[in-house]
């Protein structure tokens, strides 16, 4: 390895610390810690798009997936199969996974769907919030009606 190459090696390794969060010093004076920036920020169009993204690209996709696995899977387990009364282990070995392959398939479909649930319900969610509290506060209360 040449003189220079070292150097800029260093020269990099130096960049990235500096740019690299540091978990052995304090949080900031005014509090917080960690490192938040603009992509970790959330608002109600990136919630939309990410519940467009789920019922669109990625549910559409598992079922697709999923049809294609379990087709090519059925076909490998009779193929493994017994025909003349003696077959692989194999073919029972690819029933068992493609049976708990599927029962996993199912929670992910059920999980991203509770998620495009909870992306798309965000907003209705905080909306009734402040509504329920702009009510509690606009209400009276006993010392203003003495």
């Amino acid at each position: 390895m040449a003189w220079d190459e070292w150097e800029q090696i260093k020269a990099n390794a130096a960049a990235q610390q500096s740019t690299t969060m540091r978990l052995n010093q304090l949080a900031p004076a005014a509090g917080g810690g960690g490192v938040v920036g603009p992509d970790h920020a959330s608002s109600p169009a990136a919630k939309k798009a990410a519940a467009k993204a789920i019922r669109d690209d990625l549910e559409p996709g598992v079922t697709r997936d999923g049809k294609h696995a379990a087709e090519t899977t059925n076909t490998a387990i009779k193929e493994f199969g017994a025909k003349d009364g003696y077959g692989w282990d194999t073919s029972g070995a690819l029933k068992r996974a493609h049976e708990t392959w599927e029962k996993q398939v199912k929670m992910l479909f059920g999980r991203l769907s509770s998620e495009k649930q909870a992306l798309s319900a965000t907003g209705i969610s905080f909306q009734n919030n402040d509504l329920g509290i702009a009510a509690r506060l606009s209400r009276q209360s006993r010392i203003d009606g003495i």
